[in-house]
């Protein structure tokens, strides 16, 4: 007998609810996609969603009531914007649904799932962070795991300007504002900072990002260690992520102070992580790792508590 799956829906029928539809319709042995939700009835998400046999509704979260799984229903993913989510909150909230915010409206914890899964399995409402945060903010707290203290933190994220659809550039401010706190609230770093480049490259790059850190009281082996370590940990839900070339490390003593523009001068060990992110490319091109790292994310935390919150029994 086949297992049992929890039923899901999504919110969204943009670039990131299509590539997590296909990746929970076609990939998820825990997850059961039983609605597609958006505003657009022309939406191509929409039209996929019906090729695959799944309930749609072109009337938003809204319409979902409408939709025959909607009570069985247990998780909502909401990838639709910042401001649209604060509505959606409140709906399913007063459903009791759990909800995986993949927006930058942060209602929720901040949630990546390498680092601090565990800690919000009772959360009804968690935040993927974002693109940026999700690939970025697991390296500052390799970091921060092995060193006394992280001063300071900053990360540049650069994705293709192709990948980069409607709702992710209406969110600008909020991605740089979002990832900033996680980097501090998740990734340890006393002060953090974030930028987003969208490249307009042709042909289009891959999503490349660098992390700097500044530590005291962690050697250069350490750091190495924890970051290979954490590398591997997120390879298990995003195959693309890779570091792109080793580690670099600059010592700063009292006699060559480190100048950290709006921080101030300080001593440490400055580490620069190199990073890319592929795709798998179930929707957009292999060079979208932006979108993958957010959805493969998203997919990862709700099949965690399908099993360990909602009690999925899984066949033997």
């Amino acid at each position: 007998m086949a297992a049992q799956k929890i039923k899901v829906m999504i919110v969204g029928s943009g670039n990131i609810g299509t590539d997590l539809m296909i990746k929970i319709h076609t990939l998820s042995k825990r997850l059961e996609l039983v609605g597609m939700l958006g505003i657009d009835p022309e939406s191509e998400g929409l039209a996929m969603a019906q090729k695959y046999g799944i309930a749609t509704s072109a009337e938003g979260l809204q319409g979902a009531t409408k939709l025959p799984g909607w009570e069985e229903t247990r998780i909502v993913f909401d990838a639709t914007s910042a401001k649209a989510h604060e509505h959606h909150h409140q709906l399913c909230l007063q459903a009791g649904k759990q909800l995986i915010d993949m927006t930058p409206a942060a209602i929720g914890p901040y949630c990546v799932p390498a680092v601090n899964m565990a800690e919000h399995l009772a959360e009804q409402n968690v935040n993927m962070v974002t693109c940026g945060g999700q690939a970025t903010i697991p390296m500052v707290y390799a970091v921060s795991r092995v060193a006394e203290k992280v001063p300071y933190a900053e990360i540049v994220a650069s994705v293709s300007s192709r990948s980069a659809g409607p709702g992710t550039r209406a969110n600008i401010d909020e991605f740089t504002q979002t990832t900033s706190a996680g980097i501090t609230k998740i990734g340890g770093a006393e002060n953090g900072k974030a930028i987003i480049i969208l490249n307009p490259a042709e042909p289009p790059m891959i999503m490349r990002n660098t992390v700097y850190t500044l530590s005291q009281g962690a050697s250069e082996d350490d750091i190495a260690k924890s970051v290979a370590a954490m590398v591997a940990e997120i390879q298990t839900y995003v195959p693309g992520y890779s570091l792109k070339q080793e580690l670099q490390f600059e010592h700063f003593a009292q006699d060559r102070l480190l100048n950290i523009p709006g921080f101030g001068k300080t001593t440490g060990l400055k580490t620069t992580i190199f990073l890319e992110v592929e795709g798998a490319g179930h929707y957009l091109p292999k060079y979208s790792g932006n979108l993958d790292i957010m959805t493969s994310a998203a997919r990862s935390v709700a099949e965690r508590m399908a099993v360990e919150k909602f009690g999925l029994q899984e066949a033997a």
